[in-house]
């Protein structure tokens, strides 16, 4: 079977009314959403404007993004805007990544209240790593941490994980040194660092939520948890290759669909045990099924920053600076993003043509022609604006 790019937006427009038929009102509101932003992105019913060309004379509409975040064409400026903010806060210092891993035994309850106990997660990590690493057995000092929350696996099945860029040295207490690892390919034990984390959440969340606490399988709290930490590399480089790969992630993306035909979606994913490509063949509600399972709900931030790189840390940030570590390296431009991922390079040369208006002159399609003349403005349709007004 030959690959070709057929677009997520299709599947979406073609079964989101049966789909939601068959769902009955079960549909979190985040959710709902998506399917709605994700099949009118870039069609009419978002809106946009129509322009001609002084070239050919062809007239052709430009139709607005829908900016959702589980869409996988859009956030390109965005994207771009977020790079540069975080070359500003990199270190010249190598870096961790590190996974940490809920187990299998709680996950439903994770999906249940998504948004409490993803974000119990994501601070009871970031702590725990923050407690061995100013341990002075290993760092002495406050690392700086970045942490992606990330839900599925290549064929979309749930599997809630974190993923974290932990810088390889901190600043010390006092703010007045730059501490580095005892060992260059060692930050801080993972056995000892899954126990923390397995305790941590136990405590607060047999705080917060009891009665949830004592419905968990006792093993849960027995059995170990799944955490691994390896070297990442040198520099700024090693930073922006992570984040392309990491933070821009979206559960699918066009890319990865290989066939859509009689109600049935094909996409390919990679055998983590082979390294190799395989192919997953889902009916449109399964697939469906599985897609929305990682629509996050409204409001919750997936990306989050710990230590050196959280905002109340500004005071030692700028000890960095004066102790001379903060980078010294000429700052890339966006178009010069060394390292990128051929999908994160595509998303960052993507368009949001909503926020631009008039001002925003597409080149033609049919020539390619970059004098264009705005001719209407099409508004976008009153349920499109309903579905985006929130609740």
């Amino acid at each position: 079977m030959e690959f070709f790019h057929s677009d997520l937006a299709r599947l979406v427009r073609r079964a989101r009314d049966a789909y939601r038929l068959r769902q009955g009102g079960r549909l979190l509101r985040s959710q709902d959403k998506a399917l709605s932003d994700l099949g009118d992105c870039r069609t009419g019913a978002m809106g946009g404007h129509r322009y001609r060309c002084t070239g050919c004379d062809t007239s052709f509409w430009v139709y607005h993004a829908c900016a959702n975040r589980a869409c996988p064409a859009c956030h390109g400026r965005r994207m771009r805007a977020w790079f540069e903010k975080r070359q500003a806060q990199l270190l010249p210092c190598g870096y961790f990544h590190l996974v940490a891993t809920v187990p299998e035994p709680i996950r439903a309850a994770f999906l249940a209240d998504q948004k409490t106990l993803y974000g119990l997660f994501m601070q009871t990590v970031a702590h725990s790593v923050m407690d061995l690493a100013r341990d002075e057995r290993f760092v002495g000092a406050t690392p700086a941490i970045l942490m992606v929350l990330h839900t599925w696996t290549g064929q979309l099945h749930y599997h809630p994980h974190v993923h974290l860029l932990v810088s390889a040295g901190g600043i010390s207490e006092d703010s007045q040194h730059w501490r580095e690892p005892k060992n260059k390919d060692f930050l801080v034990p993972v056995k000892a660092l899954s126990g923390r984390i397995r305790r941590r959440f136990a405590e607060e969340l047999k705080r917060l939520k009891p009665d949830l606490y004592a419905s968990l399988p006792p093993e849960t709290w027995t059995k170990g948890w799944n955490t691994f930490c390896k070297p990442y590399g040198q520099g700024a480089e090693v930073v922006l290759r992570y984040l392309a790969r990491y933070v821009f992630r979206t559960a699918i993306t066009n890319a990865r669909i290989v066939d859509m035909q009689d109600e049935h979606i094909t996409f390919r994913y990679k055998d983590r045990a082979t390294s190799r490509w395989r192919h997953c063949r889902l009916h449109d509600f399964e697939f469906l099924d599985r897609f929305l399972r990682h629509v996050l709900p409204k409001g919750f931030h997936k990306v989050r920053y710990y230590g050196l790189w959280h905002h109340s840390q500004r005071a030692r940030q700028q000890a960095l600076r004066l102790l001379q570590i903060a980078r010294r390296e000429p700052e890339h431009t966006p178009t010069q993003l060394a390292g990128l991922s051929p999908e994160a390079e595509a998303l960052a040369a993507g368009d949001e043509p909503q926020a631009r208006g008039t001002d925003f002159k597409p080149a033609c399609p049919r020539c390619g022609c970059e004098q264009v003349i705005h001719l209407e403005e099409l508004k976008r349709s009153i349920d499109a604006r309903r579905t985006r007004a929130g609740p």
